[in-house]
C-alpha cells in the first residue's frame, strides 16, 4: 500500500531504525534480512530526501530530519495496533496470544507466580514474557515493546492511564549472630550499621526507598555491599554485622530460611505502592484489558 507515493510497509522498518539506530538490529526486530533492512533505509532516504541516519563514531545518529519523525511515526504505529490490527473478540480459554511485562525481581517474586498460575488455568495458551526493567522502563512501554509495565507510583508515567496493583511495607533485617542489634533497632544502631541495598546498573531511578530515605533526612546510609537483585538481600546480611531495609513479603518469603530477624523499621516509612500501568492507545484492546482486570485481582489478594 502507499499514501502520498510512501510505501507504508517501510513506516515499520523507518520505526525500527529511529528505535534502534542500528541496521542489524533494526532488522532482527521486525524480523527481516540486513541486507532487506539496508534496502529500506535506502528507499526512505530517497522518499525523505535525508539521509535520516549518519555514522558518528561507530554508531548511528539521528538527522534533524529523523529526529523530528521519531514520535509520529511511532504513534502513527501504535495507533494501527490499537484500532485496526486489535481482535474485535478476546476468548482467554481458546487465546494464542504473548504479553509482555516489565517487572522487577522484586515482583516477580511476589506477585507474578500468583498471576501466572491463575492464567495458567484461565488461558492455557496465553504466553508471558517477563523482562526485567534494568533499562528505562517507562520509554520501553511508550515504544510499545511491552503490554505492561507494573512500577512504583512515583516513577509511573503522567502520559499513560496506570491503576494501584498492590502495596507494600518496608522491614529491616538482620543475622541472628549480629554483635550490636539484639534486643532493639533503634534509629542511631541503623544509621551505624553497614548496608547491603540494591543497585540495579543501568537503572534509570534510584530504588523508591534510596531516594525517599536521601531526601527525607539527607544524608546517605553506609553502604557495604551492593546486589543486582533485591531477592537476594535479606541473604546477604548473614554472618554479618549489616542490615537491609527490605519489602516485607520478601522478609517473609525467607524468614524460615535463613538465620535472620525481621524487625520493624525505626523509622516511619511510606508504603510502596506498586503500579500497573499500560499505553494509551492499547485502551480498546481487549485482550490486553482481560488480563489488566487479571492481575488487578491477583493483586488484591496477595
Amino acid at each position: 500500500m502507499r499514501f502520498n507515493k510512501l510505501d507504508l510497509n517501510l513506516l515499520v522498518a523507518l520505526n525500527a531504525l529511529l528505535t534502534e539506530r542500528n541496521i542489524s538490529r533494526a532488522a532482527v526486530r521486525v524480523h527481516l534480512s540486513q541486507p532487506a533492512m539496508s534496502n529500506a533505509l535506502a528507499r526512505l532516504r530517497a522518499y525523505f530526501e535525508d539521509e535520516l541516519l549518519v555514522p558518528s563514531g561507530r554508531q548511528l545518529i539521528w538527522t534533524p530530519r529523523a529526529e523530528a519523525l521519531v514520535e509520529p511515526v511511532r504513534e502513527v504505529l501504535m495507533r494501527i495496533d490499537s484500532t485496526i490490527a486489535v481482535q474485535p473478540r478476546f476468548d482467554p480459554a481458546t487465546a494464542s496470544r504473548a504479553f509482555t511485562l516489565l517487572v522487577s525481581d522484586f515482583t516477580t517474586t511476589v506477585f507474578v507466580p500468583a498471576l501466572l498460575e491463575r492464567l495458567y488455568h484461565e488461558a492455557p495458551g496465553v504466553r508471558i514474557d517477563l523482562r526485567m526493567q534494568y533499562t528505562n522502563p517507562a520509554e520501553i512501554l511508550e515504544q510499545g515493546d511491552a503490554d505492561l509495565l507494573i512500577i512504583p507510583a512515583q516513577y509511573a508515567s503522567p502520559d499513560h492511564p496506570s491503576q494501584p496493583l498492590f502495596e507494600e511495607n518496608y522491614m529491616c533485617v538482620t543475622w541472628t549472630g549480629n554483635r550490636h542489634i539484639q534486643d532493639r533497632l533503634s534509629f542511631e544502631d541503623y544509621l551505624a550499621a553497614g548496608h547491603v541495598l540494591a543497585n540495579f546498573s543501568g537503572a534509570a531511578q534510584t530504588p523508591a526507598f534510596d531516594g525517599w530515605f536521601l531526601e527525607r533526612f539527607g544524608i546517605t546510609r553506609r553502604v557495604e555491599v551492593t546486589a543486582p537483585t533485591l531477592a537476594a538481600l535479606p541473604s546477604l546480611v548473614v554472618g554479618t554485622d549489616r542490615i537491609a531495609t527490605v519489602h516485607r513479603r520478601l522478609a517473609e518469603r525467607v524468614r524460615h530460611l535463613l538465620p535472620i530477624r525481621i524487625w520493624e523499621p525505626p523509622l516511619e516509612i511510606p508504603k510502596l505502592v506498586q503500579m500497573l500501568q499500560w499505553h494509551k492507545y492499547r485502551n480498546n484492546d481487549l485482550a490486553l484489558a482481560w488480563l489488566r482486570n487479571c492481575a488487578l485481582e491477583v493483586g488484591a489478594q496477595i
